[in-house]
């Protein structure tokens, strides 16, 4: 089972026309040949040399020219939110943090259409988007022109005025009638799209539609912005057949550099609507897992070092529901610093020294990611690192709330998350708890030993935790936890921390488990009717053994893993 939920095929090499091509210099456009050559070839006979459907020889009366079909069978990408696990606000005044990828994640599907169509679609159900602009009356001269044309491995730092102002009038076009608020939303993700289509396609581009659907809460300070450019970055680039792989022979450095070559034109995405992000959270939702990140000096590139050794935990994740604004809450730490100097920087500096101790034990030669001991370490980092944030003035009453209700139950290290305010709380949950038995009858604190079917042995892996080990007390913990976070008006995700990046499904078709032939394919239809978290991740085959038994998650996602060889 992966750390997101889903099972992987260890033969299933990406269709030739992923392949790397030679990063020679050269233009972003679509291939001149036609991409008929990496279709399925079940679709084969339905189409001719030239795209248009063969005419079937019959003594019937000839029916209706229908339209040409689809060039290409439609795929699907996936990206991770993430998490910061230690340092927050302590980062913005130059100290490391410790960011993670989760399993929650945003999906995007890219239809194909036929080539009299004509047009690119933008469907994000989730926020109500959905418009259509049609391909020949992009500003293509704009973004070709000479000084303005970026190839696919360029390193783009900032967004060209020009070219966002070619745009405008394109993003000016969506979402009219919808009351402002939207409507800011929907054109920064137009901007988004637009810039990154633009910069990235071509007029020869097939017509195909974009739909997202995302798991992960919407301004809840998981990087969901984050998750939507890097499903777009790696999209546009496998479609120019700008990515190599993911496959089962290619080296880590070539990994690598597939996930930083969908990571630069995600942070161009990111720059669309944030302005001036940090790039943390594209960065780890690109190449999943973990990374340590520090920014002294906002004139220079920020240090971006990958913990591959951050063991993959599961975590709970609880969302206040309450809106929050990041820029109130620095601002508010800002006004404590400049009030009481010397006690702030003394906050601040220990918050630095908490990822400091978990980055040193992450990287320590002897780091064992099952002992029990190395989890407890983490675990009350976890701790301290959100009383320090309390006192920092960052928290919130339903943020205390939420941490009251899971320390009673004893199940993890519990801390917000982010800027704070209110957001999302996270939880490290603890081994599985061993059955004890006392002469007074008493329990362990957790629940009755009765209820427990686990190995009370002394030695606890971490990799049987109460959440990820099949036990009665589990689910009874955590469905006791969830009743009365749902009463309280909070929202419960049980996730994987420091789990899988960017993932590709191509083409989108589930296969199941015990390798009959054919698969289901996920359409535009079943995708738009998946309903909820449960019901996106059943469709894309990613569902969590907790919901689904095991035998029912189905496989075809591929990953480029640089921690495992570079493949899975």
């Amino acid at each position: 089972m992966a750390g997101n939920g889903s099972m992987r095929r260890k033969n299933h090499d990406a269709p030739a026309g992923l392949k790397q091509r030679s990063t020679t210099s050269s233009a972003t456009q679509t291939p001149d040949h036609s991409p008929i050559d990496t279709m399925p070839a079940q679709l084969l006979p339905q189409i001719s040399t030239n795209g248009t459907s063969f005419a079937v020889p019959s003594s019937h009366p000839p029916m209706p020219r229908k339209l040409s079909s689809p060039m290409m069978p439609p795929f699907m990408v996936s990206a991770p939110g993430k998490v910061i696990v230690y340092g927050e606000h302590a980062v913005v005044h130059g100290k490391a943090a410790i960011a993670a990828a989760i399993s929650l994640r945003s999906y995007l599907l890219v239809s194909f259409l036929s080539k009299s169509h004509r047009t690119v679609t933008l469907r994000f159900p989730d926020i109500g988007l959905h418009h259509t602009w049609s391909l020949d009356e992009l500003p293509w001269d704009a973004f070709s022109a000479p000084g303005k044309k970026k190839f696919y491995y360029d390193l783009v730092t900032s967004l060209d005025p020009d070219l966002l102002a070619a745009i405008q009038p394109h993003v000016n076009a969506v979402s009219p009638r919808v009351p402002e608020h939207v409507r800011k939303i929907h054109h920064s993700s137009a901007t988004s799209f637009l810039y990154l289509f633009l910069s990235l396609a071509s007029r020869k581009t097939a017509p195909c539609v974009y739909t997202l659907r995302s798991t992960i809460p919407l301004g809840a300070g998981l990087g969901s912005s984050a998750t939507i450019a890097v499903c777009l970055s790696a999209a546009l680039l496998l479609q120019i057949r700008a990515l190599s792989g993911p496959h089962q022979d290619q080296p880590p450095q070539e990994c690598e550099l597939q996930i930083e070559r969908i990571n630069r034109w995600a942070f161009v995405g990111e720059m669309c609507i944030h302005g001036n992000p940090s790039g943390v959270d594209n960065t780890v939702s690109s190449g999943g897992k973990a990374v340590l990140f520090q920014r002294t000096d906002y004139n220079k590139p920020p240090l971006v070092k990958p913990l591959r050794n951050f063991p993959e935990l599961p975590l709970l994740l609880v969302n206040t529901r309450q809106s929050r604004s990041t820029a109130v809450e620095v601002a508010k730490v800002a006004t404590l610093k400049a009030n009481h100097h010397a006690l702030t920087e003394n906050i601040l500096d220990s918050i630095g020294l908490v990822t400091e101790s978990a980055h040193e034990l992450l990287t320590s030669e002897d780091f064992d990611p099952t002992s029990p001991s190395a989890l407890k370490h983490l675990g009350d980092l976890i701790t301290i690192n959100h009383g320090l944030l309390v006192a920092l003035g960052v928290s919130h009453p339903k943020l205390e709330r939420i941490r009251e209700l899971i320390d009673h139950t004893g199940i993890g290290w519990t801390k917000l998350t982010g800027a704070g305010g209110g957001g999302c709380a996270i939880t490290i949950l603890k081994p599985q708890p061993q059955t004890t038995h006392n002469t007074n009858g008493a329990n362990n604190g957790h629940a009755d030993s009765s209820s427990d079917d686990s190995d009370s042995s002394e030695d606890v892996d971490c990799s049987a935790s109460i959440i990820s080990n099949g036990t009665r007390l589990k689910h009874k913990i955590l469905d006791s936890l969830e009743l009365k976070l749902e009463n309280e008006g909070f929202e419960k995700f049980e996730t994987t921390l420091a789990g899988d990046g960017v993932g590709v499904l191509w083409p989108a078709v589930l296969h199941n488990g015990n390798e009959e032939e054919g698969g289901e394919e996920i359409d535009v239809e079943k995708f738009l009717n998946a309903e909820g978290t449960e019901g996106i991740e059943r469709l894309v085959g990613v569902a969590s053994a907790r919901r689904v038994p095991v035998r029912e998650v189905r496989e075809g996602w591929k990953f480029w893993r640089p921690w495992e060889g570079g493949f899975a």
